[in-house]
């Protein structure tokens, strides 16, 4: 015995190690993360802020951008990136909740069981692809079938950033139904409610707050997205003044971004332009985000005042 306790109590000691590096390396990890988003925001704030002082607000505010005449204008980039944007959420919320419900409560399991990795793969699908196929197939169709100039539009943009968004909605919105208890739909059968009643009075008011997120992780993903849209969007900087210019070309901030940035001389006022144009959309997905978190936190905070 005298030999077996020094072995336990150094066996103790190795696992109360691991554990601490573990605990150790997941708060270093967590921190580098918030380091990080904090070290984009100020270097944004550095080469963004000057565009302030070297361009009027007045200016900044115009509805025209042309940086060689010393236009720049971002109501038209904001507006671009906020329809195209807005309209891929419409289309693709929807239909990804309609079909992450077809997954996870209609099907059998083995046609689920295809059906999930299907969805998964389109989503390892690069952008630049998906906006290639949109110059050749989806604009030329586009084209025909409403008879407008060109189908280089802010519809186009919307329907295949719907299409890239489709499946980050799809498999948040199944694993959050997935994580509903089965005792909801068994009492929701036995207090005689069908099949679809179940799921539209129980099992999607009960994922709420998961669906939500979905939506919001959708929002990121379009108004992030460079390629597909500098590709089928027709990148003309100009503002939308009614619901029919969707179907007119516009030009996102992150076209913008992407398509001038190699050009400008550093350090000039086109260069800044720029850069403040990238803190506008940092801005507008933190505050997109952090209104996600106050809704999701509130649900939260109302089911567990229920539930006491």
């Amino acid at each position: 015995m005298a030999t077996i306790v020094p072995e336990s109590r150094s066996k103790r000691r190795q696992v109360s190690l691991a554990e601490v590096l573990i605990e150790r390396a997941i708060q270093v990890t967590g921190l580098s993360a918030v380091l990080l988003v904090i070290l984009i925001f100020v270097f944004l704030l550095r080469e963004g802020v000057p565009a302030f002082f070297q361009v009027p607000i007045s200016s900044l505010l115009m509805t025209r951008w042309y940086p060689i005449e010393d236009y720049f204008g971002l109501l038209p980039l904001i507006a671009g990136s906020l329809i195209v944007t807005g309209g891929a959420a419409i289309i693709s919320l929807p239909l990804g909740i309609a079909t992450a419900i077809f997954i996870a409560e209609i099907v059998p399991d083995w046609t689920r069981e295809i059906l999930k990795p299907l969805v998964e793969v389109l989503a390892g699908i690069p952008s630049v692809v998906i906006g290639f196929m949109g110059m050749l197939v989806i604009t030329p169709l586009f084209r025909t079938a409403l008879n407008i100039p060109t189908g280089l539009t802010a519809f186009t943009g919307m329907v295949l950033l719907a299409w890239m968004v489709l499946p980050t909605v799809v498999s948040v919105v199944e694993d959050v139904l997935d994580t509903v208890p089965k005792t909801y739909r068994d009492a929701g059968l036995a207090l005689g409610l069908t099949h679809w009643q179940t799921i539209s009075r129980i099992i999607l008011p009960a994922g709420k707050s998961g669906i939500l997120t979905a939506f919001m992780l959708g929002i990121g993903r379009a108004i992030g997205e460079t390629m597909t849209v500098m590709m089928v969007t027709g990148n003309a900087p100009r503002l939308p003044k009614s619901p029919l210019d969707i179907f007119m070309p516009v030009r996102t901030m992150t076209a913008t971004i992407a398509a001038e940035m190699g050009e400008v001389a550093q350090g000039g006022t086109h260069y800044h332009v720029l850069f403040a144009v990238g803190l506008a959309l940092f801005v507008i997905t933190f505050v997109v985000n952090l209104a996600a978190a106050a809704v999701v936190f509130r649900s939260t905070q109302r089911a567990e005042r229920m539930l006491s």
